[in-house]
C-alpha cells in the first residue's frame, strides 16, 4: 500500500526538493522515518538558522527549498527568518508537524493551535489539510505556488497520525504534473515603454534584487549601455544585479524619501526594475519623486506594483521583459556616464583595523567570483564601494533587514555553490542571532568563511541613535564575547586577526581549507 508518506517524497523528489532543512521533534518523526537514502537532512540547531540556510540555499539554486519545523514553536523560532525569505522572495515550502487529528481540538501538549495563522503575513500561502488523503494534492500546490512568480514561502502544518494513511489513488498524476509561468508583456506594452524609454533626455535605472534572482543582470547591463543611463542598486539592496565595477554603476540608493529625490534629481524619467517602490527605512520626508521626473517599474510582484505610491507599474517576467527591452531600444545619441573613481586605499593603522582596510583585503585575495553574504550592517555602504561583485549571485544582505540572516545563509549558500567560495562578513552584534549555524557547517564539512566585525558595539544602531538624537540609550554595546572560543567549541577552525598582515594570513588560510573557518577581526568602530 503507498502511504501518504511514500506520495510525499515522491512529490519531493519529482521536483528536486531531496535536500532538508530542519530541527525536528516528536510531531516530525513519522514523516522521517524510513528516510530515503536519495535524500539528505541538514541538522541545524535553531529554528531560525534552519530556515536561514534553507533561504540561503534557495536563493542561491533558484528553487524551492524545503524546511521541516517542530510545531508552533519551532514555526514561532522562525519567523524573523521568514520575515527574511519574504521581503527577498525566496520559494521556501515549510512544513511543520501537528498533533494527532483526532485530538487538536482538546489542545494537548504541542498542538498547532490555529495552525494556518500562524506564519501569516509572512508566507504566500498557508494550509492544513483537511484530511489525510489531501495531504499529497496540498504538498503538490505548496510547491507550485512557492516557485510562481512572486516566489515566495509557503506553509503547511501536518497532524503526525497523516502519515501511515493510504495515499489517494489519483497520487500519481501529483508527481507526474507541472505549472509553468510564462510573463512577456504583450508587444503593445513593450513598444510603449521602448518608446518613452527612447523619449527621455536623461533616464535612470534602479535595480533591485529580483534582477540578479532571475539571472537577469547581463540584460540589466545591456539596457544600461544602449541607453548610456546610470544604475542604481534599490535601497538596502539585498542582491547585487548589476557590476560593481561598470562605468554606468552609481552605488546603493539611500533608504529615505527625500535622499533618494536628491540623489534622482535631474532625471525625467526612472526605470525601477525588480524592487519595491521604494523600500524606505529611515523617517525622511520629502518629495517622493524629483520635480519633473516620471517612474515605471517593472516587477514580478502584483501587491509590491499595487502598494507603490507613486508611478506605474508593469507586472511581467523580469528576465524576459529586461531582456526584449535591450533588444528594443536604439543606442542612445549621448556620452556613456563618467565612471565612478575607486576610494583610494586605505592605510594600515596600528591595532585595530578600519573596514575600509578590511575590505580591501578581502577584495584583494577572495577570488573574483566570490560570494558574500553580509550583516554587518554599519559599514555596508563602505563594503558596496570597495569589494568588487562582478558575478551574478555574488552579494546576499537579509531582505528585511532581521539579524541571524548570513550566518545560517551563509552556510546554505555555499551547501548550494560548492564551486565558489562564499564569505560571510558579519557584525559582531548581528553574529550572535545565528552562531549555531557554525556547527552545521562543521559537522558537514561545508567550507564557509566567517568574517565577524569585532568593534564591541551594534554599530548601526549608534548611527541610527544619532539619526534619532537619542544617543544616550542602554543596550548598544556587546563586549566580552571570544568568538573564536565559540566557534572552536562548535567545531569550527578559529583564526584571529588585529593586523593587515595577520588578517591576510588568515584568509589565505582559510581560502586553502576545505572546511569552515571563521575569522575574528578587532576593528574601529
Amino acid at each position: 500500500m503507498k502511504t501518504v508518506q511514500h506520495a510525499a517524497y515522491e512529490i519531493l523528489r519529482r521536483h528536486g526538493l531531496t535536500t532538508i532543512f530542519g530541527n525536528p521533534g516528536s510531531n516530525e518523526l513519522p514523516f522521517l522515518k524510513h528516510f530515503p537514502s536519495d535524500f539528505r537532512y541538514i541538522l541545524g540547531l535553531h529554528e531560525g538558522v534552519v530556515t536561514g540556510m534553507a533561504d540561503g540555499y534557495a536563493q542561491a539554486t533558484g528553487n524551492p527549498a524545503f524546511v521541516n519545523l517542530h510545531s508552533a514553536a519551532g514555526t514561532g523560532n522562525a519567523m524573523g527568518a521568514l520575515a527574511n525569505a519574504w521581503n527577498s522572495h525566496t520559494p521556501l515550502v515549510v512544513t511543520s508537524g501537528q498533533q494527532v487529528r483526532s485530538t487538536i481540538g482538546m489542545e494537548p501538549l504541542l498542538a498547532n493551535v490555529d495552525a494556518v495563522n500562524l506564519p501569516r503575513p509572512l508566507v504566500k500561502w498557508s494550509t492544513e489539510p483537511a484530511s489525510a488523503e489531501d495531504v499529497p494534492r496540498s504538498f503538490a500546490q505548496a510547491i507550485h505556488i512557492a516557485r510562481t512568480p512572486a516566489t515566495g514561502p509557503v506553509y503547511l502544518s501536518i497532524p503526525y497520525d497523516d502519515w501511515d494513511q493510504p495515499a489517494p489513488e489519483y497520487a500519481h498524476y501529483l508527481a507526474a504534473r507541472d505549472v509553468q509561468h510564462a510573463g512577456l508583456p504583450s508587444e503593445t506594452i513593450l513598444q510603449a515603454l521602448a518608446d518613452r524609454l527612447q523619449r527621455a533626455t536623461n533616464p535612470v535605472l534602479v535595480l533591485g534584487p529580483d534582477v540578479d534572482a532571475q539571472h537577469a543582470n547581463e540584460s540589466a547591463v545591456a539596457l544600461a549601455e544602449r541607453l548610456k543611463m546610470p544604475a542604481w542598486m534599490a535601497p538596502s539592496a539585498p542582491r547585487c544585479s548589476f557590476p560593481t565595477t561598470h562605468a554606468c554603476f552609481r552605488g546603493v540608493l539611500p533608504a529615505g524619501i527625500a535622499s533618494i529625490s536628491r540623489l534622482l534629481d535631474g532625471h525625467d524619467l526612472i526605470l525601477v526594475v525588480g524592487a519595491p517602490v521604494f523600500r524606505y527605512h529611515q523617517y525622511e520626508p520629502g518629495a517622493l519623486l524629483p520635480a519633473g521626473a516620471e517612474l515605471v517599474s517593472i516587477t514580478c510582484d502584483v501587491l509590491e506594483a499595487a502598494r507603490a505610491p507613486m508611478g506605474d507599474a508593469i507586472v511581467a517576467d523580469i528576465a524576459l521583459t529586461l531582456e526584449a527591452l535591450a533588444a528594443r531600444v536604439e543606442p542612445a545619441q549621448r556620452a556613456m556616464p563618467a565612471a565612478i573613481a575607486r576610494p583610494a586605499a586605505a592605510a594600515e593603522t596600528q591595532g585595530r583595523l578600519t573596514p575600509e582596510r578590511v575590505f580591501d583585503i578581502v577584495d584583494e585575495i577572495a577570488p573574483q567570483d566570490a560570494i558574500y553574504v553580509n550583516e554587518s550592517t554599519s559599514t555596508t555602504n563602505l563594503m558596496w564601494q570597495r569589494l568588487r561583485m562582478t558575478s551574478q549571485g555574488s552579494y546576499y544582505f537579509a531582505a528585511a533587514g532581521g539579524l541571524g540572516f548570513a550566518m545560517p545563509a551563509a552556510v546554505g549558500i555555499q551547501l548550494a555553490q560548492p564551486g565558489r567560495r562564499v564569505i560571510g562578513i558579519i557584525g559582531d552584534g548581528s553574529a550572535n542571532y545565528g552562531i549555531t549555524a557554525l556547527w552545521t557547517a562543521a559537522q558537514y564539512s561545508i567550507p564557509t568563511i566567517f568574517i565577524i566585525m569585532k568593534n564591541g558595539t551594534y554599530g548601526a544602531l549608534r548611527w541610527f541613535a544619532g539619526v534619532l538624537g537619542v544617543e544616550d540609550v542602554p543596550g548598544l554595546d556587546v563586549p566580552g564575547i571570544d568568538f573564536c572560543a565559540l566557534a572552536r567549541g562548535y567545531g569550527v577552525e578559529a583564526l584571529h586577526a588585529d593586523s593587515g598582515a595577520s588578517l591576510t594570513a588568515a584568509l589565505e588560510r582559510a581560502l586553502s581549507s576545505s572546511r569552515p573557518t571563521l575569522i575574528e577581526v578587532e576593528t574601529l568602530a
